[in-house]
């Protein structure tokens, strides 16, 4: 996983990160490493940080700032309750902003959800679902956004999905074999 570290109130970046990806909190890390491992699959350079709307409103500004300049295309937000992260980071970028709501609260991440998706008019923010399929989902719509300009990536997503259909279909024939029709 690509990293990011916090030095002096500047972003240190061992790579060039096309795409950021921002958590809320720690505790949010393993509902998200479905979309780290999924960037990561499809070669899509990325970094994870643990940054707050709430707690770190400026970390956040700078972060999303710098991220920006330093070649970022799609920022990707997570985080459960409130989840105001990923309408923090759309109110500093017009770079596209994937939020993912987070079950984290005794709601079930419905108001993750709602926090998500109810965002004012021009200040759109892509919503997923809550949890693991979102996860997942919040890289693939990264890459889809990406493959707009990246032949090689679309390439990359056109073989994961003739992958995915050859495995439908063998689970289908193994089904049915199994139940004998």
């Amino acid at each position: 996983m690509n990293g990011a570290a916090r030095r002096g109130g500047t972003v240190s970046r061992r790579t060039n990160p096309v795409v950021a990806v921002m958590i809320g909190s720690d505790s949010d890390l393993p509902a998200m490493e479905r979309c780290v491992k999924t960037l990561t699959i499809l070669g899509i350079p990325h970094e994870l940080s643990v940054l707050s709307a709430h707690r770190t409103p400026d970390e956040v500004d700078a972060y999303v700032r710098s991220a920006e300049a330093a070649g970022v295309r799609v920022f990707i937000c997570a985080a459960g309750g409130a989840a105001h992260l990923a309408g923090a980071v759309v109110a500093r970028t017009l770079l596209p902003v994937i939020g993912v709501p987070l079950a984290s609260t005794p709601l079930g991440g419905l108001d993750a959800l709602l926090s998500t998706v109810q965002m004012p008019s021009s200040v759109p923010v892509a919503t997923v679902a809550i949890g693991d399929a979102g996860a997942s989902n919040a890289a693939f719509l990264a890459a889809r956004i990406l493959a707009l300009s990246d032949p090689d990536l679309r390439r990359r997503l056109e073989a994961h999905r003739e992958q995915t259909r050859k495995s439908v279909l063998e689970k289908n024939r193994a089904a049915r074999e199994k139940s004998g029709s």
